[in-house]
């Protein structure tokens, strides 16, 4: 990395990304500077990072080659009031609250200063994120090219259009919860039928990582391969039949939907 990055607001995915950047050696603790509204909160970022960390934003984005916003949306106003006068045009925000759009960081912001949002998520912490990058109105392609290259230290990135971002939070910004939730109940599932917690949290994940490796490496249709194990009046298709009977994909497709909504209302303040 060339120059200064400052994260404002070194919360869940703040912090995430801060531990995954220094973790691969896309930085130096001494190229970063972290804010964070609790000053024993940053002593113990200090301490564990060895990086700058404070509760002075305006003095983080007054040093920084590029300002990463981390903070959550319903914040964000109070944060862009902070830095306003230390920002300039020779820089680059980058925000990664959910929801908000370019369009109104811009207008808190002095004119021409280049935005790009981003949406990440937390398998930042071992370095398997899914992020996307959204350039704004004075972000051109080496502005959004500097986000892309921060993100995909710690994961994988696209670029997509700002007004997708919405359905990309609900999706992959939230899905490691949907996630999760089904691995839980899968292995209550298997607990119920007798088996030991740790078996079937260590047979679940296996099956969840091999299942996800071969969507991502194969580039087959998940119909394809769910068809795969599914056999003519066998097993699969009599659980496939209840998981139908329950609403499991209808509950799934209102969730993502519900999630994108959400992420409206909180951008709205």
């Amino acid at each position: 990395m060339d120059g200064r990055l400052a994260i404002i607001g070194a919360g869940r995915m703040g912090e995430a990304l801060l531990g995954g950047l220094l973790r691969v050696g896309w930085a130096t603790p001494e190229q970063l500077h972290c804010t964070v509204r609790n000053p024993d909160h940053a002593r113990v970022l200090a301490e564990t990072y060895g990086v700058r960390a404070d509760t002075d934003s305006a003095s983080a984005a007054a040093g920084a080659d590029t300002v990463l916003l981390a903070v959550k949306p319903q914040n964000l106003r109070e944060v862009l009031a902070t830095i306003r006068d230390k920002v300039h045009t020779g820089q680059v925000v980058i925000s990664v609250a959910a929801g908000v759009p370019t369009t109104r960081i811009e207008e808190q912001l002095p004119e021409g200063v280049p935005v790009v949002r981003v949406m990440s998520n937390t398998p930042v912490q071992v370095d398997e994120a899914m992020s996307v990058v959204a350039p704004g109105t004075h972000a051109r392609a080496e502005h959004a090219a500097v986000a892309e290259e921060i993100l995909g230290s710690v994961g994988r990135v696209i670029r997509l259009p700002e007004e997708q971002l919405d359905a990309v939070t609900a999706l992959s910004g939230s899905g490691p919860a949907y996630i999760y939730l089904l691995v839980e109940s899968m292995i209550d599932g298997a607990i119920l039928q007798g088996l030991p917690r740790d078996v079937a949290t260590e047979l679940i994940t296996q099956t969840l990582a091999g299942s996800a490796k071969m969507l991502r490496d194969t580039g087959r249709h998940p119909v394809e391969l769910r068809e795969e194990v599914t056999s003519p009046g066998g097993v699969t298709i009599s659980a496939i039949r209840v998981l139908e009977e329950a609403g499991v994909r209808a509950a799934l497709l209102n969730a993502v939907e519900a999630a994108r909504d959400r992420g409206r209302e909180l951008a709205q303040g």
